[in-house]
């Protein structure tokens, strides 16, 4: 007798007699036939059994200063999966020398995947945002266009602690 076990947050119990089952999946937006094990063997001795599932998507972020496919490509901006809440999963994704961060192997389905993802860094002269974001994948590949404006430019000045108003003549500040 088949016993189906809802997945909750990545986990679900149920009661399960002892014996060998051939394992399959029903999963919105992964390769159901990519369940692994395929088959377990529940035993007395262990109560707790892992399995994993592959999604075969793949979702760009191209990033150019002005967040259109014409823009200048930002190369080295750094990415990562997240869930809704902003934990992150995975390796890092870093873009290309045509702004393309890729992600490979993420679910989507036709009526539509949310994916979560945030920006961690861009390329130095850049500004980025750090909020966790999102796309619906309604097919197997997704391009996503977004923005790392230029840095705006600020005004910086620098007195003489001792004599009021008295500009220093030349120095550096550092912002580290």
């Amino acid at each position: 007798m088949a016993k189906q076990i809802t997945i909750t947050n990545g986990t679900g119990s149920e009661a399960v007699g002892v014996g060998n089952y051939t394992v399959s999946a029903t999963v919105t937006g992964y390769d159901n036939s990519s369940i692994n094990p395929s088959s377990v063997s529940i035993e007395t001795s262990t109560s707790d059994y892992a399995f994993t599932i592959s999604a075969n998507g793949t979702l760009t972020i191209h990033v150019t200063d002005t967040g259109t496919s014409e823009g200048t490509p930002i190369v080295g901006a750094t990415f990562y999966r997240t869930d809704s809440t902003g934990n992150t999963y995975g390796n890092v994704i870093t873009t290309n020398s045509q702004g393309n961060a890729i992600f490979n192997n993420v679910p989507y389905d036709t009526s539509g995947f949310t994916v979560y993802y945030k920006q961690t860094a861009s390329d130095g002269n850049h500004d980025f945002n750090t909020a966790v974001a999102s796309t619906s994948l309604t097919s197997s590949t997704s391009t996503l266009e977004l923005q790392n404006p230029a840095f705006q430019t600020y005004n910086f000045t620098l007195n003489d602690a001792n004599y009021e108003n008295m500009p220093i003549d030349s120095g550096t500040i550092t912002l580290s």
